[in-house]
């Protein structure tokens, strides 16, 4: 997903954040999905939001993990924003698998909105298998470089230093 989420940059077709929707079975890609938040004018298009409806239209069900169907996983470059973390549970994805942290995202000022602390835990006791740090490093590099650019920062509105905490409500641009 980080090579998605650097082309994604590179050719200036949305933000740095990337994810995929694959067969957990075979490891086949169903979906692909690249934050589109600036190139379709909809704040919700964020990369995981785009893998996971791309992936329910292919296989022609809403839910993911429904009886009969391969499971799914869901790999994205960066851990989800609060919006994204809100979908996994609803679109049936057994598996997430992550690379760069929340904590390097809000770092450069994007905006993961406000999520509990223990949402790995949560997760899991919604029988969704969580790993992180997955070329983490590289990820991490794709944000990086994508400010160091000039990448338009969507933010709703400027936020204050209190907003910057894990818990609470931030306004920079979001996954």
């Amino acid at each position: 997903m980080t090579d998605m989420a650097r082309l994604n940059v590179k050719h200036r077709t949305g933000g740095p954040f990337a994810a995929g929707v694959f067969d957990s079975t075979t490891n086949r890609l169903v979906a692909p999905g690249v934050n589109l938040v600036i190139a379709t004018q909809a704040s919700i298009a964020h990369a995981e939001i785009v893998a996971l409806t791309l992936a329910q239209q292919a296989i022609g069900h809403h839910d993911l993990g429904a009886e009969g169907l391969s499971t799914h996983e869901l790999v994205t470059s960066t851990e989800p924003c609060a919006m994204c973390l809100g979908a996994i549970p609803w679109s049936g994805i057994r598996t997430l698998v992550c690379g760069a942290r929340d904590e390097d995202a809000r770092s450069l000022g994007f905006d993961e909105g406000a999520k509990p602390l223990d949402w790995v835990e949560t997760l899991k006791t919604r029988g969704i298998l969580v790993t992180q740090d997955i070329h983490r490093s590289e990820a991490a590099q794709v944000l990086q470089d994508y400010v160091n650019d000039g990448g338009i920062m969507y933010n709703g509105r400027r936020r204050t230093p209190r907003e910057n905490d894990h818990g609470n409500e931030t306004d920079g641009a979001s996954t």
